[in-house]
């Protein structure tokens, strides 16, 4: 039977669902850790441990070691309450973070440029994010940036048509600048209110590649000096630690603006958008935990926060 609006799973239950892998792997190694033990120097070690291994990063893992050393040491401790303080102090990284995208009207067009390597979900984020958009009331063009693939081509015209948005094209194989610098010209014409730019997928150690893309950064700059707008790397949350590398380069190759994390109800490594945050500070835009076209949705950090480890949702007043 068909899912109906009514049967369909809210997205917070969606969103615990798709951690459910991440939040597995941390909940059996705190019971392994805490199970019949006071809190001492071996279990804060073991403790730590298990929270790099589960991709929050070093230094979340030691200020959560050290707040229960200062507070509960030699006592005994619960893995629930383990999973609070990790959860406070999560969010309190993520929430400075948790920037949907939002289109400056002053802009016209707000170009938001769409990097990252291969495999990421950068054509379905574009598709995603346009009619979210278009559900908004703004006018919306895409570029299919992405001249290696036919198959991304056809797939961001599928989009476009599914939400209304005019998608600029060249034949596979032509010059992915040339096609931002087109589009900007007709998004212009059109009075579009956003113009999504698709990229290739580019394994972030071709140096090659990365050169192309910052072409393409410069020849959107020729026609608006403060374009892009947003520049958002999508990275898969399948990679675990390899996200941290490939945020390191293509920041410094596009100057990016911003984060989306894909596929995160695939995999064990949920936790490393925590170690994004606390190593670079980039606003995170969306998150994804399936296919459907509602599955992207703006960041939230106390539900991430909280999901992450395992709670229930926070009551609210």
């Amino acid at each position: 039977m068909a899912e109906t609006e009514r049967t369909r799973p809210s997205w917070l239950a969606r969103l615990r669902a798709g951690l459910r892998r991440t939040t597995g792997a941390l909940s059996g190694g705190l019971g392994d850790i805490l199970t019949r033990r006071k809190l001492d120097e071996a279990a804060l070690e073991e403790l730590e441990d298990l929270l790099i291994a589960s991709d929050l990063g070093v230094g979340v893992a030691r200020a959560v070691s050290a707040k229960l050393a200062a507070e509960r040491f030699a006592k005994t401790v619960t893995p629930e309450e383990v999973k609070a303080v990790l959860a406070e102090h999560v969010a309190g990284i993520l929430r400075p973070l948790a920037r949907p995208l939002r289109p400056d009207p002053a802009h016209r067009p707000h170009i938001i440029l769409v990097t990252g390597v291969n495999g990421t979900g950068k054509t379905t984020t574009i598709g995603k994010l346009a009619r979210r958009f278009r559900d908004e009331g703004l006018s919306v063009m895409l570029a299919a940036g992405d001249t290696f693939r036919a198959a991304a081509i056809e797939q961001l015209a599928i989009w476009g048509a599914r939400v209304g948005a005019p998608v600029v094209t060249t034949k596979p194989g032509g010059d992915p600048a040339g096609v931002a610098f087109e589009a900007i010209d007709r998004a212009r014409a059109a009075g579009s209110d956003v113009l999504l730019v698709d990229t290739a997928g580019r394994l972030h150690n071709r140096d090659e590649l990365m050169a192309e893309l910052a072409k393409i950064v410069r020849v959107i700059r020729k026609k608006d000096p403060s374009a892009p707008h947003d520049t958002i790397l999508v990275l898969d949350a399948t990679t675990g630690q390899n996200a941290l590398n490939q945020a390191q380069v293509f920041r410094d190759v596009a100057e990016i603006s911003g984060l989306v994390m894909t596929k995160l109800d695939g995999t064990a490594k949920g936790g490393v958008l925590v170690a994004l945050a606390e190593r670079f500070g980039l606003p995170i835009h969306a998150i994804g935990v399936g296919e459907g076209a509602d599955d992207l949705q703006p960041f939230e950090a106390d539900a991430f926060a909280r999901a992450l480890v395992g709670l229930e949702p926070a009551e609210t007043a």
